[in-house]
């Protein structure tokens, strides 16, 4: 029950944040998504980060590591508004955004965890 909580903690403030980000980067004038680009590359980025403490010598134990990757950045990241938003560019017909913005997600985003790894291995 205790990891339940840990993640429900975790994640509902890694979504408030997420929303946050969202409204003030969301672009509605011309439907550029930048608050949900950010958070899911700074969200790679930082599980990047604790899943590599986590296997460093044990320095995050379980509940640490659940609440932080599991709980926070499961909700800080965003795959379901991820895909809605490419879905309204396919709907549009913009189809060099899409592309744009599904290529360079997935790029920055893998980068981005194995920086994070490689970051918490020089700690």
């Amino acid at each position: 029950m205790k990891q339940l909580v840990l993640v429900f903690v975790g994640g509902g403030f890694g979504s408030v944040l997420r929303y946050i980000i969202g409204k003030a980067l969301n672009n509605t004038e011309n439907g550029i998504p930048y608050g949900t680009f950010l958070a899911n590359i700074l969200g790679s980025l930082l599980i990047g980060i604790i899943l590599g403490l986590a296997l460093k010598n044990n320095t995050l134990n379980n509940n640490q590591t659940l609440l932080l990757a599991t709980g926070f950045c499961g909700g800080f990241t965003t795959f379901s508004t991820f895909a809605y938003e490419n879905h309204l560019f396919l709907k549009s017909g913009d189809f060099t955004s899409f592309a744009l913005y599904t290529i360079t997600s997935f790029i920055l985003g893998f980068l981005a965890v194995f920086f994070g790894m490689w970051v918490a291995k020089q700690f």
